[in-house]
């Protein structure tokens, strides 16, 4: 899936203009190699690579939970909390369908136990593209 598509289906989800799904898309992208415990598991989006190739400390991953993600999320986005929430939701959702499941779970492993909903499927509207 190129980026453009990728954003095209988070901005559909989130209900949200597409030049600010693709700010939030690597908002989530980044706040996550943060996050995670190791490589990234799967085939992200192909020009997703760069935003989950690194760490977002040398020290290695950064351990914290839900709402600071989403803290992170709303200050590189540069947006409000319900944005945030919603956008995250639909790159979640998008990276589930680009995915294969095995290699959803693995990342999805990687992040705090306590993400809840954050993760979970979102009803998908229609595609007529």
């Amino acid at each position: 899936m190129r980026f453009p598509l990728f954003v095209d289906a988070v901005s559909r989800r989130a209900g949200l203009p597409a030049t600010q799904s693709a700010t939030i898309a690597r908002a989530v992208l980044q706040t996550m190699v943060e996050r995670m415990t190791g490589d990234v598991a799967g085939q992200p989006p192909d020009e997703l690579d760069g935003y989950l190739a690194g760490s977002g400390s040398a020290g290695g991953p950064a351990a914290f939970g839900p709402a600071e993600f989403l803290r992170r999320v709303e200050e590189r986005a540069g947006v409000d909390e319900a944005t945030a929430r919603a956008g995250t939701g639909a790159v979640f959702a998008t990276l589930r369908e680009a995915v294969t499941v095995e290699e959803f779970r693995q990342m999805v492993a990687r992040l705090p136990r306590d993400f809840g909903g954050t993760t979970q499927a979102m009803p998908l509207p229609p595609y007529d593209g």
